[in-house]
């Protein structure tokens, strides 16, 4: 015991040691950081959805369309932001993400009106969109070996945000308001926004010009800034869209983002509502915004294991045994109640995000290499513009007082996701 105690131990410290070093730690910190508000303020928004409804007198179904249009705009710069990061570079398109959602967020709890929130919520959403892709890519370029172990604490970072913020929200509500809880958070936003401009280098010019790029059935070399190289990229990108089409008619591909579409839209439902329906069952607004924090940090735990199984396992079997999970929690969530089974309901209701790093890992292994970037923006702009209507399907039944009936037709909508896995190729 003491032995393994100390193999674990000297794992981890070698592990902290290969992110530090050369500057490595503080683009690390600045990059965990801004993905904890990123992520954390977009499951704020549910826990505060009492207060929200009662200020501006809107229906659930309102305030849900108010959360859809944050990840319209969430999925619909995807694709930008991945083509601005070979123009820009991450440090500016990070800073300006951080700086824009701090300005809507002082928009968002200034707002006089539903209107001038629905657009605050359209530019967080628009803002957010603009730091998943150069997250991802800057931490590719900054840990050359250690990768994993990057993303890795960046994305725990990220779920501890999505668990702790709306508990911080929720207990000081009553003392502050919404409104100011919403405009202050805009504070860490700029400082982080600030730290991240002095951290993360620039990228240098040509960084993705040194590759081969493959232009109607040729290979050229482009390593110059000139207008060669401009023309040269039109034509991949002309070429790249018949490409990002032709992908779809892989089967597996294909089966796999309609089964992942379906579930953002499961899991955009749940989320945006999943607070508000356990207040239904007599739970307190902390009660329930602590119960939703569990179901985040389950996650966290269930994407790392979920992980280590897909290599170990193969990622068809976990998909399967993670998606048969996310079908029967919603459902067993309409006929429970009582504090403590909730809790360990939702907590195990937290296991389905390990479906969306298995899957998203599958597409991106299966795409072809040299339209990798432009087709996984393509297709993540696909399903979560899907997914971005799920909190709006809830809030509509929601309001005619049949939310156990949209929890059940989630976990029908999870059941064909599962059907699709389920013809994966068994060798994947």
């Amino acid at each position: 015991m003491s032995s393994s105690r100390r193999s674990v131990t000297s794992h981890l410290q070698t592990t902290v040691r290969g992110l530090r070093g050369d500057g490595r730690g503080w683009v690390l910190t600045a990059v965990a950081l801004g993905w904890a508000f990123t992520l954390g303020l977009r499951f704020l928004v549910p826990a505060l959805l009492p207060q929200i409804k009662s200020a501006f007198e809107v229906t659930n179904a309102t305030a849900g369309l108010a959360i859809t249009a944050l990840w319209v705009g969430y999925a619909l710069m995807q694709f930008p932001a991945g083509v601005l990061i070979n123009r820009v570079g991450e440090r500016t398109l990070l800073t300006t993400s951080l700086c824009l959602s701090g300005i809507s967020l002082c928009l968002i709890g200034l707002s006089p009106v539903f209107v001038v929130f629905f657009a605050g919520s359209t530019a967080f959403g628009l803002g957010s969109g603009l730091y998943g892709p150069s997250r991802g890519t800057v931490l590719s370029r900054t840990y050359t070996r250690n990768a994993g172990a990057a993303f890795g604490v960046t994305l725990a970072v990220g779920s501890i945000g999505s668990a702790v913020l709306p508990n911080l929200a929720t207990s000081m509500v009553d003392a502050v308001g919404w409104r100011p809880i919403l405009a202050c958070l805009s504070v860490p936003f700029f400082v982080v926004a600030v730290l991240a401009w002095r951290v993360i280098p620039e990228r240098e010019r040509g960084t993705t010009r040194g590759k081969s790029e493959s232009i109607d059935g040729g290979t050229r070399e482009s390593t110059d800034g000139g207008n060669s190289g401009s023309e040269s990229t039109k034509l991949l990108d002309r070429r790249a869209l018949r490409d990002i089409v032709r992908t779809l008619s892989d089967r597996s591909i294909f089966l796999a983002v309609v089964a992942m579409a379906l579930l953002l839209f499961v899991f955009q439902g749940l989320t945006a509502f999943l607070p508000t329906y356990l207040q239904t069952k007599g739970m307190s607004q902390q009660t329930a915004a602590l119960l939703f924090g569990v179901m985040f940090i389950a996650g966290a735990i269930s994407q790392v294991a979920a992980g280590s199984a897909a290599d170990r396992f193969g990622v068809k079997p976990v998909l399967l045994v993670v998606t048969t999970i996310g079908v029967v929690t919603p459902a067993v969530l309409t006929v429970t109640s009582g504090t403590v089974v909730l809790a360990i309901v939702v907590a195990i209701l937290g296991s389905r995000m390990a479906i969306a790093p298995v899957t998203n890992a599958y597409v991106v292994g299966a795409l072809p290499e040299h339209i990798e970037g432009s087709a996984w923006g393509f297709l993540r702009t696909g399903f979560f513009l899907v997914g971005s209507t799920g909190s709006t399907f809830v809030g509509y039944f929601a309001d005619a007082d049949r939310f156990d009936f949209a929890f059940l037709v989630l976990a029908g909508l999870s059941a064909v996701a599962l059907g699709l896995y389920a013809m994966l190729p068994d060798n994947e």
